[in-house]
């Protein structure tokens, strides 16, 4: 085997062992890939270090007002002021620390500024959409998995002694607990039913890339679009983005028993672009007038 074509083989090998099945409640088979161990890290790595810029940041720009506009000097037990701005520091480290991550993975692409610059998303193991409740589990035990044995590496545990120790062993379980696993889980996703998978995609083809021709005759009207919602858009975004013969006529058979209609066989696809075309204005027209369909069940 050439030095060329061995790295190759070797990243085939990987990405091969890494391969999953996601089986959504509707019982479609969509393939994923869980993501690499060091990219997670280094999603973690990259997220730190924003939230690190920005609370500094706005540290800074509230000192500045302080100094600026307040005698900082003063005591703050009798300066209502400098009360209000302590309490404004200690709400901001508060949603620093849990509001990151909980913004950014319960929005629509379920991930962190962090993740999404390595390709990187969370998804539900279930195949079901991601909740809240699920968000916010694998989060609160970060504090077990991240914070905490920061604050004993940074000198915060050293005077605890005998038990400080076995507590800083203890946490390094959870720490290392991705890599005693096949699918890298956290100790949060674990308890969540959350897995970080892949996001990297071929770029979707225009919804509207069908001829002329053959787009007239896919005409769907309110009743057949407002069976679905947000999360059967995005798993149809993503059985398009696969292109896979088999996923295209499952998700077809499943969509048009659940309208209806009747599919000629070959159709699949430009059957499924105009679906999501329209499903996808439909969706976007409601939110407009702030209606929002999260899934089929809402």
């Amino acid at each position: 085997m050439s030095t060329v074509s061995r790295p190759r083989a070797v990243l085939q090998a990987d990405l091969a062992k890494r391969q999953r099945t996601l089986v959504t409640p509707e019982g479609l088979s969509l393939p994923l890939i869980v993501g690499a161990r060091g990219s997670r890290a280094g999603a973690l790595i990259l997220d730190l270090l924003f939230l690190t810029i920005g609370t500094v940041a706005f540290l800074i720009f509230l000192s500045a007002i302080g100094f600026g506009l307040f005698d900082m000097g003063s005591n703050p037990d009798t300066n209502p002021v400098l009360q209000g701005l302590l309490v404004i520091v200690i709400l901001l480290l508060f949603l620093a620390r849990y509001g990151y991550f909980l913004w950014f993975e319960l929005g629509p692409r379920a991930a962190t500024p962090g993740k999404r610059i390595v390709g990187l998303r969370v998804a539900a193991r279930d195949g079901g959409r991601l909740t809240a409740e699920m968000v916010i589990a694998r989060n609160l035990v970060r504090d077990v998995e991240v914070f905490l044995p920061l604050f004993f590496l940074l000198g915060g545990g050293q005077g605890a002694g005998v038990a400080g120790f076995a507590a800083f062993i203890w946490l390094m379980v959870f720490v290392l607990f991705p890599l005693f696993n096949k699918d890298a889980l956290r100790a949060g996703d674990l308890v969540a039913g959350t897995w970080v998978v892949e996001a990297r995609q071929a770029k979707l083809k225009e919804a509207m890339s069908l001829a002329p021709d053959r787009a007239d005759q896919y005409q769907f009207g309110e009743a057949e679009l407002s069976v679905y919602g947000e999360h059967e858009l995005q798993v149809l975004e993503s059985v398009l983005r696969q292109n896979r013969a088999e996923s295209l006529r499952e998700v077809a058979e499943a969509i048009t028993n659940k309208i209806g209609w009747q599919l000629g066989a070959g159709d699949e696809r430009e059957f499924l672009e105009a679906f999501y075309a329209a499903l996808r204005g439909h969706l976007e027209t409601g939110m407009r007038f702030g209606k929002r369909k999260a899934d089929k069940y809402s």
